[in-house]
C-alpha cells in the first residue's frame, strides 16, 4: 500500500498541484522532486514579504541574469536579494517543471510580494512591462520612425508616420499648427519611460504634453518678443538644432538668422536643403553610411526646386525640419544680440563657427584649400 502511494499517488498529487513534470525527468527523480515540492508547498506559494508589510506595493527590484548563469547561482542571488525566502524550493520547482532550461538572460522587474512559483514563471520573459524610448535632438520624423522597430513599442513605423505626417485635428497642439502641417518639430527630444503596450495616440499625447511643459510661458513670451508665432519659432529652432555642433553657439546662430530675417535676406542654410533632399544613399549596394542628412551638399543640391530650399526661397521654410531640443528653443526665445549676418564652420574641426558682419568678411573666413 505504501509503495503504491509513493509511486502512484504522490506524483499524481504533485502533478495536480504543480502541473505536469518536464518530459526529460526520470521516474525516480520525479518521485524525489514531487515529494520535495509537496513538503514545501507553503513556501512555494508564499512571498518573501507579505503584502501587508508594504500596503502600497512599492517594493520593486531590477534583477539581472547574465547569459550562461547557472540555476544555482540565479536562485542563490534571488534569496540574497530578499526576493525569495528559500532558494532550494525554487530550484526544485524549476527542475520539476523544466523551466530551468528556459530562463532568459536579461533584466527582470521583480518584487518580494511575488511567490516563488510566480518568480519562476517571471524568469521566462525578460521583456519588461515598460520600455525606454529616446527621441534625439535633431531627429526628423522618419528617424524617429526608424527607431521604433527595436524599441519594444507595439505600434508600427508606418502607422507612426501616417499619424504624424497627417495628424488629426483634435490634438492638444492642433491650434498651433497651420492647415496641413505635420507634427515635425513638436515631438520633444527626451528619454521616455513608457508602458510597452501604449497605443500610438497615447504615445503622441505623452510626447506632446512633454513639449508643452518644456515650452513654458517664459519661452513662449520670448518667441513673441522675436515676432515669431509658436510654429515659426519651432521652425527656426529646428534649423539651429541642425546647424549647431557646439551648444553654447546656439544663441549666436539664432541672432544671425533673426538678423537676416529682419533685413529680408534669405536664410541660405544647408539643413533645410538636406531636409528637402530626403534620404541619401551613399552607395545603392551598401546602405551603411546612407543618411537623411546629406553632407556635403553639391552646387546642384543648392539649386533644388523645393520650398524648403532657403537658398532660393525667402524667409522661413514651410515648417520645422527636425525636433529641436530645449537649448535650441531657448536660443530662439533668448537670442544673443549681435551684428552678424553670416557664419561658417571654423577650420580647426572644433565644430565651432566663425561669424561675420559682411559678405566680404564671410569670404575671408573660408578655409584654405
Amino acid at each position: 500500500m505504501a509503495v503504491a502511494w509513493l509511486f502512484i499517488d504522490l506524483p499524481k498529487r504533485a502533478q495536480n498541484i504543480f502541473g505536469p513534470p518536464a518530459p526529460g525527468i526520470g521516474f525516480f527523480e520525479r518521485i524525489d522532486l514531487s515529494a520535495r515540492l509537496l513538503l514545501k508547498n507553503d513556501a512555494l506559494n508564499s512571498p518573501a514579504v507579505p503584502p501587508g508589510n508594504d500596503p502600497a506595493g512599492q517594493i520593486k527590484m531590477l534583477f539581472k541574469i547574465e547569459s550562461g548563469e547557472s540555476t544555482y547561482a540565479i536562485t542563490t542571488r534571488l534569496q540574497q536579494a530578499g526576493l525569495i525566502s528559500q532558494s532550494q524550493p525554487l530550484r526544485d520547482y524549476l527542475t520539476y517543471s523544466g523551466l530551468d532550461t528556459t530562463i532568459q538572460a536579461g533584466e527582470f522587474e521583480l518584487n518580494p510580494h511575488m511567490t516563488i512559483i510566480e518568480i519562476a514563471w517571471a524568469l521566462q520573459d525578460a521583456t519588461p512591462n515598460e520600455v525606454v524610448f529616446r527621441i534625439l535632438p535633431g531627429w526628423r520624423l522618419e528617424e524617429i520612425a526608424e527607431a521604433l522597430p527595436t524599441s519594444g513599442l507595439e505600434f508600427s513605423s508606418e502607422d507612426f508616420l501616417s499619424f504624424t505626417l497627417q495628424p488629426p485635428a483634435n490634438l492638444s497642439i492642433s491650434p498651433s499648427l497651420p492647415a496641413g502641417a505635420s507634427l515635425e518639430g513638436f515631438l520633444f527630444p527626451d528619454r521616455y519611460r513608457l508602458p510597452r503596450k501604449i497605443g500610438l495616440t497615447a504615445f503622441i499625447d505623452t510626447v506632446l504634453l512633454n513639449f508643452q511643459i518644456k515650452v513654458d510661458p517664459q519661452i513662449q513670451q520670448g518667441f513673441e518678443q522675436q515676432g515669431l508665432s509658436l510654429f515659426q519659432a519651432i521652425t527656426l529652432a529646428s534649423i539651429i538644432q541642425r546647424e549647431a555642433v557646439v551648444e553654447d553657439e546656439m544663441p549666436l546662430i539664432a541672432s544671425v538668422f533673426l538678423n537676416r530675417l529682419s533685413q529680408g535676406m534669405k536664410l541660405e542654410t544647408d539643413p533645410t536643403v538636406q531636409y528637402a533632399l530626403g534620404y541619401h544613399y551613399e552607395d545603392q549596394s551598401n546602405p551603411a553610411g546612407s543618411t537623411w542628412w546629406k553632407n556635403p551638399l553639391s552646387l546642384d543640391d543648392l539649386q533644388v526646386q523645393n520650398p524648403y530650399n532657403t537658398y532660393l526661397a525667402p524667409g522661413l521654410p514651410p515648417g520645422p525640419i527636425a525636433s529641436p531640443g530645449l537649448s535650441a528653443l531657448r536660443a530662439v526665445a533668448f537670442p544673443a544680440k549681435s551684428p552678424y549676418y553670416y557664419f561658417r564652420s571654423a577650420c580647426d574641426n572644433s565644430g565651432r563657427h566663425n561669424f561675420a558682419e559682411t559678405f566680404e568678411q564671410h569670404q575671408q573666413n573660408a578655409c584654405p584649400e
